[in-house]
Order: C-alpha cells, then structure tokens, then sequence
C-alpha cells in the first residue's frame, strides 16, 4: 500500500532510513534499495544543517511527538528540492530511536544552491510563517541579521515582499 503512495515514506532508528518507499527515492534520485541503511545527513545541504535542524527537530519531537517543517533538501544529482517534512516519534524520550516520516516535495528551487545555510534556515522559518524577531530567537542571531538575510533572499529570486518571495518558491504565480 505505501508503494502506491504519492508522498515519500521513510521510517528511520537513529537518523538512518530503515525502510522507504518508491516515491521517497525517486524524490531524492535514488533506487530504494540504496537507501536503505543510509544516514539522513545525505539528503541535507550540509552537515551543519543535518545536525542544526536535526537537535531542533529532536527537542520539538521530544515535547510534542512530532516535529513538521519546509525547508530544502538535497537529491542524488547535487540539486536541492523544497520539501515539507512531518515526522513522528514513536517514544518522547527517544525520538530519534523511531520515526516515521512523510516528505511532500513542493517545488524544485532553481539555482538554490547558491544559497547559504543560513539563507536556508530564514527561507524555512518563512516559511513557516515566523517574523524576524521568531526566526532570530529559533536560530540565536540579531533580528537585524534575519532581516538583511530576508533581503538577501529576496534580491536573489527577484522579490519585492515576503509574499512574492513564497509564492516564487513555492512555484505558484507572483
């Protein structure tokens, strides 16, 4: 049954994927056979953002059982895709021990690695609707960084506003 499933699948011990489905791989460029066994930090952008986004989504999964985010994910071939993320723990004090994860691919983000880790993680918490002030407390920088970082995204895509940078990278209509 989850084969016949349009969003990727993943269960993960420890940040490494026990079991996937087709549409998980393809997502990502892989055959599902070679993913199984590997470690999440794979599909990152960086080792830095595995393991950032990896400690906040364990304290979230610690209290809530459950952590969801959007944020870009790296394929196969090196090119980052926008993806929404929902996990469960199956244990609060162990939530990386189990986990099942639903990945929703959103939009392919043209030329998106030319971004910076952090340009990344102020992109997510935009999309996650946070104001400056939200993403300067979540990620320990100054307000003001966050927003020269927002104006850096939002030069870089061609923006005027918050609202048509979204809309840009969620690929609908301006």
């Amino acid at each position: 049954m989850a084969s016949l499933s349009p969003l990727g699948l993943m269960l993960s011990s420890k940040r490494q994927i026990v079991l996937c489905n087709t549409a998980f791989a393809h997502m990502f460029g892989h055959e599902m056979d070679d993913m199984q066994g590997a470690s999440l930090a794979m599909l990152y952008p960086s080792q830095d953002e595995f393991e950032r986004i990896g400690q906040r989504g364990w304290h979230v999964m610690a209290q809530q059982g459950q952590y969801r985010d959007e944020r870009l994910m790296r394929r196969r071939d090196g090119s980052l895709i926008w993806v929404r993320v929902h996990g469960r723990a199956a244990d609060l004090a162990n939530p990386f021990e189990t986990a099942s994860w639903v990945f929703e691919p959103l939009s392919a983000v043209s030329d998106a690695e030319r971004l910076t880790p952090r340009e990344r993680e102020v992109l997510a918490g935009m999309a996650k609707g946070q104001t400056s002030k939200d993403s300067a407390r979540e990620l320990g920088l100054s307000p003001r960084t966050v927003e020269k970082l927002r104006a850096s995204l939002r030069a870089h895509f061609g923006a005027r506003n918050a609202a048509e940078l979204m809309s840009r990278i969620g690929g609908m209509p301006a």
